[in-house]
């Protein structure tokens, strides 16, 4: 799990660093697309049995799992990549409090109280890029209610074969990636977008991506779910080192504050409920 985190920390640096060759509809294309393709020749190798239309349940999966990469994709070309991730790992909160409406299970105190936590982690967060009138960590943060849904829809999925899940997903997320070209207009006065560096960045996307997918599945599939959970939460951590590293980013005060709050009761929600 170490290795998927430290995978998906990659590809969201690359992603962010590449801000300046690419729209983010591009990268965000090339990232479902490469993950569609390998995981439908991994499906038809193993002749596993594709689904389309139903169950039901499988397209809430595949659209709120969308709806998360797309708007994941935009905030990482506006706002620092941990600070980013900070914000749509904490769907474990949003599950929890969903499965009140949707899997009749209220919240206890505690987790009203971890989310109020977390809210206030994320206004954190969030004050250095009001005054910028960036509003990035609104779709960071609907990337991870929508990750929640996914999540959700995921548990009544357990009798579908993963593979025929991943390939609906990357499907539905490749055309929602193509629609999201209708949200803005393409970047103008953009380097090559065929030159060598930046090419090699944005397939680095797709292969860390594709990595990282498959050591997460192989980690849910191997260990106790609520180890592994709070293991994934460590791509903050490793991203943050190639911020430090690579990007010679500093961090104020109070976004290290911010984050706490958020990835602390994010961790115990985790602990206590899976």
């Amino acid at each position: 799990m170490l290795l998927g985190s430290l995978a998906f920390a990659l590809m969201s640096t690359l992603a962010h660093e590449l801000r300046e060759a690419y729209d983010w509809q591009v990268v965000a294309l090339v990232r479902a697309g490469l993950v569609l393709v390998i995981a439908a020749l991994l499906a038809l190798a193993g002749r596993a049995r594709l689904v389309l239309w139903r169950p039901g349940t499988l397209w809430l999966r595949s659209i709120a799992g969308s709806i998360s990469l797309v708007c994941t994709f935009f905030a990482l070309t506006r706002l620092p990549v941990s600070e980013v991730l900070t914000l749509t790992n904490m769907f474990p909160l949003w599950v929890a409090l969903l499965s009140w409406p949707m899997l009749q299970e209220p919240p206890s105190a505690g987790v009203w109280l971890a989310i109020l936590c977390g809210l206030t982690g994320v206004v954190l967060i969030q004050r250095p890029h009001f005054a910028e009138g960036n509003f990035a960590t609104a779709a960071a943060l609907v990337a991870s209610v929508s990750t929640a849904f996914a999540m959700i829809g995921l548990h009544r999925l357990r009798n579908l074969d993963v593979r025929a899940i991943v390939v609906h997903f990357s499907a539905v997320a490749v055309l929602f990636c193509l629609g999201s070209w209708f949200l803005g207009q393409p970047s103008a006065g953009m380097p090559n977008p065929l030159a060598g560096r930046p090419l090699f960045m944005l397939l680095g996307v797709g292969v860390a991506a594709t990595v990282g997918q498959l050591f997460l599945t192989k980690a849910f599939a191997a260990g106790p779910p609520a180890q592994v959970s709070v293991v994934a939460l460590t791509q903050v951590v490793f991203a943050m080192a190639l911020e430090i590293l690579f990007l010679h980013r500093s961090f104020e005060r109070t976004t290290l504050i911010g984050m706490a709050l958020v990835m602390a009761p994010t961790a115990w929600i985790i602990r206590t409920r899976i």
